[in-house]
């Protein structure tokens, strides 16, 4: 906690100035790129009574790069419920808090909510910072459709609920969703998560993004099959993006493969009623297309 009493509330700022914001404020930091730190993040940050942080070690070299000193007070997944009453109590006596995670975005795959949620029952103010976020730049570089899309934070690292969430977005796409799905992902599952997407969304335009904003970033494009393929003999690095685009409606090409797929390994009454179940569309018309590939 402070050493110190908490600051004053500033003096209102004239335009184009800026002016430290008081109560909670939620900075973004750079993702990779130290260039990339706002003036007005560097500001609220020098300003702060202290700043809450996931690893006070990470953001203990953030804030040296930047020649800031600040008290830096942990919270994480582990702490954050247990911290929360002492934050509220500093922040009703006037105190600037200032929260950060290791990279981006704070609360984005982040801790932070449940403090945001109690602030605001407490009718406390609550402002951010934006700044840079892996999502939205790996979005904007993937060649994908940009709107709408959707980001789902980390895949389950057990394969069996990995594979439960896929198919339930799958569902959810029957039903309408048609959006660039992002994902975050270890890079020591990334080529078991790219098969189990394979399997899932068929064959799928994506691109995995790496290294973002940093000297070795990286951004592949292709099909999942193709990014499945080349991560499964290339061993990945660094922090991860990865992301599918929408389902095109009634793709041939797609409903063909999945076909393929299934009579390999069962009839063709049975291949059709797996791959209709899958994708939704009519068993009749999925079964005429199963029959002209057997042959039939």
């Amino acid at each position: 906690m402070p050493d110190k009493a908490c600051a004053a509330s500033p003096e209102p700022a004239q335009d184009g100035q800026s002016t430290p914001l008081d109560g909670l404020v939620l900075v973004s930091t750079p993702i990779g790129n130290l260039g990339d730190m706002t003036p007005r993040a560097r500001d609220t940050l020098a300003h702060a009574d202290l700043v809450l942080c996931e690893d006070t070690r990470h953001t203990a070299k953030l804030l040296s790069a930047l020649a800031i000193k600040a008290k830096l007070q942990p919270l994480h997944e582990h702490n954050e419920d247990a911290s929360i009453a002492a934050v509220l109590d500093l922040l009703k006596q006037g105190c600037r808090i200032a929260l950060v995670s290791d990279a981006g975005v704070p609360l984005v795959s982040d801790p932070g909510y449940r403090l945001v949620r109690a602030a605001l029952a407490e009718d406390l103010r609550v402002d951010a910072v934006p700044g840079p976020n892996a999502a939205v730049t790996a979005l904007v570089l993937s060649g994908l459709p940009p709107m709408p899309f959707l980001v789902l934070g980390f895949p389950p690292p057990r394969q069996a609920a990995r594979r439960a969430g896929f198919g339930t977005l799958r569902a959810a796409e029957r039903a309408g969703l048609a959006a660039t799905l992002i994902w975050y992902e270890a890079p020591h599952r990334l080529a078991e998560t790219l098969a189990d997407m394979v399997d899932a969304f068929g064959p799928r335009q994506a691109a995995v993004a790496r290294e973002l904003t940093k000297r070795f970033e990286e951004v592949r494009r292709g099909t999942l099959a193709e990014l499945a393929r080349h991560y499964a003999g290339h061993v990945a690095r660094g922090e991860v993006t990865v992301l599918v685009g929408p389902p095109e409606r009634d793709d041939p090409e797609e409903l063909d493969e999945r076909l393929r797929a299934a009579l390999a390994g069962n009839s063709v009454k049975d291949a059709a009623a797996l791959v209709a179940a899958a994708t939704g569309l009519p068993r009749r018309v999925v079964y005429a297309r199963a029959l002209a590939l057997s042959g039939g």
